[in-house]
């Protein structure tokens, strides 16, 4: 289990990077979890991507714990469904390159009972990808506007 002191980009300070560049999809003997997502349509799923940082996997539903992406549910304004949209595509490329790893962190589940989890791939985070690809932020907790 990761501590909080491990989890800098989880406290608003940038993250350190496991595997950089290309090897991001390179996959790690430890990157065991796999399956076939699609976009979550109506609620819950057993396999499939609601946003950018919330997927349903094997029936649970997790809660990407150290970014933050922008709302696709009830967005603020347009450019942030419009970025909603993007990270919420990037995510379902991600998850579906290959297997990964899903990390627990200090707390279980968030205040919504999702699982909370880093998803990685060859020791390098997915969130930070998207961080990287600029259609995410590290999570720094409560909410703050895309707008």
């Amino acid at each position: 289990m990761l501590c909080a002191a491990s989890l800098s980009g989880v406290l608003g300070v940038p993250a350190p990077t496991l595997v950089r560049g290309s090897a991001a999809f390179a996959r790690s003997a430890s990157d065991t979890e796999a399956a076939s997502f699609a976009f979550c349509h109506n609620g819950g799923g057993t396999n499939c991507v609601v946003d950018g940082d919330t997927i349903w996997y094997r029936g649970t539903k997790i809660r990407i714990a150290d970014i933050d992406t922008p709302e696709t549910h009830q967005p603020k304004c347009a450019a942030e469904a419009e970025l909603g949209a993007a990270a919420t595509r990037r995510m379902l490329q991600l998850v579906n390159a290959g297997p990964f790893t899903l990390q627990s962190i200090d707390r279980d589940q968030d205040r919504y009972g999702r699982k909370l989890r880093i998803l990685s791939r060859g020791g390098q985070s997915l969130g930070n990808i998207l961080v990287e690809e600029g259609l995410a932020r590290y999570y720094a907790g409560g909410r703050r506007s895309w707008c």
